[in-house]
């Protein structure tokens, strides 16, 4: 192999080499949120909407649905949650056509109709509730392993329940389980990039 050649010949090894460390790396999926891709396969529900329309999680394809059980009577946590859902719209700006927040009673008995369609949309118009009877809010409690209890308390009663968001992607698909305390900025990177995936 004459001199000429060897040098081209490390010429392009060297110019292969360079060419591939050129390359971006593609970056990893990162949620702040707990990513629980291939759980609660049983999440659905069936209900009803504040505005007296039968729902299933399957009228929201196309959309990231964000989930939150709670009742309308609880003193800090549920108005917390919601005031932080509104702010996670705000912060994503255009994109918040695309999210649709659910919030579903765990008290029947109390939350009418009437009172989830004032006290919801208080805190975004966009926001829907979900009401049903004491079967059907325990079968949708069941299917995302929600847990509350009634507690006894000086003016009727009060409700201890799990206080997590549950955000399904575009289609239909349980993806990420947010924590109480997830700031509204957090939440709506994770749900821009769910809507940055079609998934």
């Amino acid at each position: 192999m004459s001199h000429a050649h060897m040098l081209r010949r490390l010429f392009f090894l060297l110019l292969v080499v360079l060419l591939a460390g050129c390359e971006k790396a593609v970056p990893s999926s990162h949620f702040h949120a707990s990513d629980v891709t291939g759980s609660y396969t049983q999440a659905d529900f069936h209900l009803t909407d504040h505005n007296g329309k039968p729902r299933s999680l399957g009228d929201f394809k196309g959309k990231v649905v964000v989930l939150f059980f709670g009742y309308t009577h609880c003193p800090d946590v549920c108005p917390t949650k919601l005031a932080d859902l509104a702010q996670t719209l705000r912060l994503l700006g255009k994109d918040a056509g695309r999210v649709q927040v659910l919030f579903v009673t765990l008290d029947p008995e109390r939350d009418t109709r009437e009172i989830l369609a004032k006290f919801v949309p208080a805190f975004d118009p966009a926001f829907l509730g979900l009401y049903g009877d004491a079967g059907e809010t325990a079968d949708a409690a069941k299917n995302f392993l929600v847990e509350y209890r009634k507690h006894p308390a000086k003016n009727g009663y009060t409700l201890d329940h799990s206080t997590f968001s549950y955000v399904i992607d575009t289609q239909g698909r349980m993806r990420l389980l947010a924590g109480e305390r997830e700031p509204p900025d957090w939440l709506a990177q994770d749900i821009r990039q769910l809507l940055a995936s079609g998934r």
